[in-house]
């Protein structure tokens, strides 16, 4: 896993629960009937996988039957502690790698719709041995003539080098245990008289380790930030065989940024700007599935056990680092894509009110389509589309030496192409083949009225679900859009299999499967889409909403099955109601992904259409009372919303706009 994806931005002391009326949970959930526990979502907020780590594809049982585990950036699903996500952070830097080396200039010459010249070379104006004259988006160097203008050019080069302003390094002893808490940590001198610390210690050796009460070792390291911008550096890569979690909190037990594999293996390697002047600490722990942060940072007794022990090594440094700067002129709904190579391995895009859009430390380009000529194949990709017309800023960071960037600009597809894009919500049941999710081939999914009774509704009920679902998913990804004014020439057609001859297979047809089990399926989700596709540019597009989980008896608050928030003798009026609220929202949701939007964080109180799996009631919109089909249900939109910390992004993502761009009305 990527050092940006496990920034915690909402730390274990802003774990707010609030409760319902009838004790249930409402947005974050409540403790008492909430699926995940509080450690297991501090570790998934913090972006740490509660799941084995392994190097082979995943798999499950479910009904007795072997199916497949999928890729979790594209799937919805119905376990968060489950997902492997060092298995598939590992795979799609792989997978990119591949995509850059096979993609052509045919896709990018298409996706632009005229020829293209080569790309734009820009060398970067600060001298190579020196910092601080492009570290800022105030003092971004402009790169004039790029752009999706007349007379611009889409593609750009960036040659830099950052300096290595690293202090000396200094080794310490070894922390004397206990140093398993804030108030017991092991002093670095880091801040007072040196600038950089190494040292090697032992997990497991502890009043806490398997020897003593079996909690679980913590070592804690003070390191105080004397000065403004400054940059904390952690690093666990000359540890051997011995799986550790870094953390940094501040004094009041805040975590404000963690990693867990971003070194090499199983090591940890975490890059973090430290906000403010004064006193951090830092944790170094065994990798746990039962989540591998202290309850209570102040109190070195309060893990829960299981966490891997060994020796390590441990590099901390705080000192200022060079970040280059870039200024690029962009359009509104231009669709903005970035990979570095060489020795930077974080890319920012910076809007222009100088708040971050997306940061990134990872290549997840596999996922687009092969129809996208957004870049891929580097250290960092990201993929981002412009709310407002101005001068945005890239920033290219967290490296020493040379880099070689890559930024290239393109409209929306859909705008290139000059059609319209229709989805297409099929609820007769299909067979599909599945290979295209990572599924086993060529399956037969059972259709939406087989699932009708299961929530308790007689069969009649089915054309009333399918109105509402239709008319929901069109308020979601049209009407909605057109409202709030993002993009002034939205344009998308909804159809259903209802009311119109099947249309998919036609140019700028998608559609979206609404029906099916996870055993007929052979993949272990509720939803999943074909690609995550920045700027639509791929038009003819699968996604599946499967619906036995969603259609399972009640399992307690925040389980996924649509029951559980149904009380027994709702009346029908009630069932159809939040059954097809919830059902367009999923579709909604897949639908989110091969328009080009990633998942946002599930797990604070923001209502968003692209949350991702593990806190059901916020992407169903579940209101106060805990109950689906009432009066104070949420009306779930696309909209801004912080990334999902185990995705390899941070910032935040615009799920509205992205989709909003991917639909444009055809100019000419």
């Amino acid at each position: 896993m990527h050092a940006q994806l496990k920034r915690a931005l909402i730390g274990m002391s802003g774990l707010a629960l609030v409760a319902g009326a009838a004790g249930q949970g409402i947005a974050g959930g409540s403790d008492a009937t909430e699926q995940v526990t509080p450690l297991e979502k501090a570790a998934l907020q913090a972006g740490v996988q509660l799941a084995p780590k392994s190097s082979k594809a995943p798999t499950a049982v479910v009904g007795g039957k072997q199916v497949a585990v999928p890729n979790p950036y594209l799937a919805n699903t119905p376990d968060a502690t489950a997902t492997d996500w060092s298995y598939w952070h590992t795979l799609m830097d792989a997978k990119g790698k591949q995509r850059a080396k096979s993609s052509g200039l045919a896709a990018k010459t298409k996706a632009a719709g005229k020829p293209l010249p080569s790309p734009l070379l820009y060398d970067e104006q600060e001298p190579d041995a020196i910092s601080g004259a492009n570290d800022s988006q105030a003092a971004a160097e402009p790169v004039n003539g790029f752009g999706t203008g007349a007379n611009q050019n889409p593609r750009l080069r960036i040659l830099g080098t950052m300096p290595n302003l690293a202090p000396s390094q200094v080794t310490i002893p070894a922390g004397t245990e206990d140093n398993g808490a804030i108030p017991l940590a092991t002093e670095t001198g880091i801040g007072v008289n040196k600038g950089a610390a190494i040292t090697t210690a032992t997990l497991g050796d502890g009043p806490h380790g398997p020897s003593g009460d079996g909690t679980n070792d913590f070592d804690f390291y003070k390191v105080t930030a004397n000065a403004g911008g400054l940059t904390l550096k952690v690093s666990t890569e000359g540890t051997v065989g011995t799986d550790t979690v870094v953390g940094v909190y501040t004094p009041a037990g805040e975590l404000i940024a963690s990693d867990d594999d971003s070194g090499a293996g199983v090591t940890s390697l975490l890059t973090f700007d430290l906000p403010a002047v004064g006193d951090y600490y830092v944790l170094v722990a065994g990798f746990s599935l039962a989540g591998p942060f202290p309850a209570d940072p102040n109190d070195s007794g309060s893990g829960l056990g299981g966490g891997d022990t060994g020796n390590y090594q441990v590099a901390l440094s705080v000192a200022q680092v060079d970040k280059d700067y870039y200024a690029v002129k962009l359009k509104k709904g231009d669709v903005l894509g970035g990979s570095v190579t060489g020795s930077a391995s974080r890319l920012v895009v910076h809007r222009v009110d100088g708040s971050q859009g997306v940061g990134s430390e990872q290549d997840a380009s596999s996922l687009y389509p092969v129809t996208s000529p957004l870049p891929g194949g580097g250290n960092a990709v990201f993929a981002y589309v412009a709310e407002e017309a101005g001068w945005y800023a890239v920033s290219v960071e967290a490296g020493v030496g040379n880099y070689d960037a890559t930024v290239e600009a393109y409209r929306p597809g859909s705008e290139v192409d000059k059609k319209q894009q229709t989805i297409f919500l099929d609820f007769d049941g299909a067979r599909v083949n599945t290979a295209i999710f990572g599924g086993p081939g060529v399956r037969t999914l059972s259709p939406f009225s087989a699932f009708v009774a299961r929530w308790g509704l007689p069969r009649t009920a089915e054309s009333q679900l399918i109105t509402r679902i239709t008319a929901t998913v069109t308020e979601n990804i049209k009407q909605d859009l057109i409202a709030k004014g993002l993009n002034p020439n939205v344009q998308v057609k909804v159809l259903n299999s209802r009311d119109h001859a099947d249309p998919f297979g036609q140019e700028n047809v998608s559609r979206v499967i609404v029906g099916g089990t996870i055993a007929e399926s052979g993949i272990d989700t509720i939803g999943i889409a074909q690609t995550i596709d920045p700027g639509n540019f791929g038009h003819e597009e699968s996604a599946l909403a499967l619906l036995d989980v969603l259609s399972d008896p009640a399992n307690g608050f925040g389980d996924p099955s649509i029951n559980s928030y149904l009380p027994a003798g709702a009346p029908a009026a009630q069932k159809i109601k939040f059954v097809s609220q919830v059902v367009a929202n999923v579709v909604s949701h897949e639908t989110g992904h091969f328009v080009g939007s990633y998942h946002v964080d599930q797990f604070n109180t923001t209502y968003n259409l692209m949350d991702q799996g593990g806190n059901f009631p916020l992407l169903y919109g579940v209101g106060p009372d805990g109950l689906g089909g009432t009066a104070d249900d949420v009306d779930v939109d696309f909209g801004e919303d912080t990334y999902n910390p185990n995705e390899g992004f941070t910032g935040l993502e615009d799920t509205l706009n992205n989709t909003a761009w991917a639909f444009t009305k055809p100019k000419g």
